[in-house]
């Protein structure tokens, strides 16, 4: 096998670890911000809640970053059609990220419950929005982007904002959130006590029953839903000019992948196992084992649609033989494989110091404690 393809078929890995890197670690914040007034009842509740993930929270928004800039680096056409095209939901999800900080860091400088109310629903907004916008984006993926390229690559989006909050979309966006919640939960139970920790139990059984739910109901939904088969012309080790094959859709052509190769069906049972599992550990106690199979869930979800849509990346709705795929819309070799060599350092550094400050900040934030914390948020 060509080198070129091989490092193309490395960095569409390396973009879904990414991908449930963020979902995963950020996914994990929000679901705290998006239950936050679920888990405290009272304002020192709250307090201990936001404080669990304070030491990390910033820290874990790397996983944005590196995200962003995998694909700037290795899919540059699709970095320059999703930013372009998309510009208005990037605002939305750039402006619900700003008040993040806002609400950890205002929120404790007055005493007036108004005050602190109003950041505490400017922390649930910004928990929730972005799930529900990384969810809901994986679902437009799946039914294709209205866009289109000039003969010189020039792309038009011929889209709505309304339109890409879709019904299916929208299913897709709420799993996500749910997910998310899911894995909020299990931090909390991992530093959480009492009452806390008993309702942060209460909302992983539900919200990981929900996601299972909705995950179902989408894989129905795709089994019908319009899928993407290039037909001719695609060349895997050609360069990225996504104008020269041919593509049709057919319904349940989503599934071919798994049709062709049936033990990929273990990848969505991923999804269901680490779910039912995790459920069960939460409600033995043991909650950290519960969070990592949460992360095996999202590990499932994300690899689904990838492998679904392989080697489709932002399939094209307007003009399906303008969809860009694995083989198209890649950066150069060169590029690719100095990528793979920062990649290959930087990775694990991230891992051994977020490792590293999860371990040093280690154990258990109760109301009590931080009531008489005077650095505490």
């Amino acid at each position: 096998m060509e080198t070129y393809i091989v490092l193309k078929l490395v960095w569409w890995a390396l973009l879904g670890v990414l991908l449930i890197g963020l979902a995963v670690m950020v996914g994990m914040d929000m679901g705290v911000g998006a239950g936050l007034r679920y888990f405290g009842r009272t304002d020192n509740e709250r307090r201990a809640t936001i404080n669990m993930i304070a030491p990390h929270w910033d820290g874990n928004q790397v996983w944005f970053i590196l995200g962003g800039g995998a694909v700037f680096a290795a899919w540059p056409t699709i970095y320059a059609t999703a930013f372009s095209g998309l510009y208005v939901v990037m605002l939305v999800l750039l402006w619900s990220m700003i008040v993040r900080p806002l609400g950890f860091e205002y929120r404790s400088k007055l005493t007036s419950q108004r005050w602190r109310n109003v950041w505490d629903t400017t922390l649930f907004i910004s928990g929730a929005v972005p799930m529900i916008v990384f969810g809901a984006a994986m679902g437009n993926m799946l039914r294709g982007v209205p866009f289109n390229f000039e003969w010189n690559m020039v792309s038009h989006y011929t889209g709505s904002f309304i339109a890409l909050f879709n019904p299916f979309a929208v299913l897709c966006g709420l799993m996500s959130l749910a997910l998310a919640l899911y894995q909020g939960s299990a931090m909390v139970m991992n530093r959480g006590t009492g009452v806390i920790r008993d309702r942060a139990a209460n909302l992983l059984t539900m919200t990981g029953l929900a996601a299972l739910a909705l995950f179902t109901i989408c894989g129905i939904w795709v089994a019908f839903m319009p899928g993407y088969v290039i037909t001719a012309g695609a060349d895997p080790g050609g360069a990225a000019i996504p104008l020269r094959k041919s593509v049709e859709t057919a319904a349940g052509a989503w599934l071919n992948n798994f049709s062709a190769y049936p033990v990929l069906w273990l990848i969505p049972g991923l999804v269901y196992a680490g779910v039912l599992a995790g459920i069960v550990c939460a409600r033995r106690g043991l909650s950290h084992v519960a969070w990592w199979l949460g992360a095996l869930a999202w590990a499932g979800t994300i690899g689904t649609v990838g492998t679904a849509m392989f080697p489709f990346l932002m399939p094209s709705s307007s003009q399906p033989a303008h969809s860009l795929t694995v083989w198209d819309a890649s950066s150069s070799a060169t590029t690719l494989a100095w990528m793979v060599v920062f990649t290959v350092i930087f990775i694990p550094i991230v891992a051994i110091y977020t490792s590293w400050a999860f371990w040093v900040m280690r154990g258990k934030v109760t109301p009590e404690k931080i009531e008489h914390d005077e650095h505490a948020y």
